[in-house]
């Protein structure tokens, strides 16, 4: 006897990152134009995926988000305040406090950048950001 098929189905959401064209995620306090894809988003927590690559050499200041965010390393090396990471390591920043990140000065980095709330991002002379500096 074969199981009924169950009547609440889900849809799925599929992005193929390899085929879907770069955009450009700008960081208005900088003017960083860092290049992205958009996976998805959740509009009820506001939780975000992309992938995105950071070029050699461009490092992200000293700067906070008031969610925290976890970036998977698909290829390079991401450099952060706490030593760098290769292929296959997943980096969580916690939400409440100060980091850096970016690329080492030997290659790009590409990863995925998942966010647990909306993205914003605050850097030491912005007039308004969530915690306080981490320099006196």
């Amino acid at each position: 006897m074969t199981a009924p098929a169950p009547t609440n189905i889900l849809d799925v959401t599929v992005v193929d990152s390899n085929r879907a064209p770069w955009d450009l995620f700008v960081v208005p306090q900088t003017g960083a134009e860092i290049p992205s894809k958009a996976l998805v988003s959740d509009p009820d927590t506001g939780m975000q995926v992309f992938k995105m690559r950071y070029p050699a050499g461009f490092v992200n200041k000293w700067h906070t988000h008031s969610h925290a965010h976890g970036m998977y390393v698909l290829d390079g090396v991401l450099h952060t305040h706490q030593g760098d990471h290769g292929p296959g390591s997943f980096v969580w920043f916690p939400e409440g406090g100060w980091m850096e990140h970016g690329a080492t000065e030997h290659g790009d980095v590409t990863f995925l950048f998942i966010t647990n709330k909306p993205f914003d991002i605050a850097y030491e002379e912005d007039a308004v950001h969530p915690y306080p500096p981490h320099l006196t």
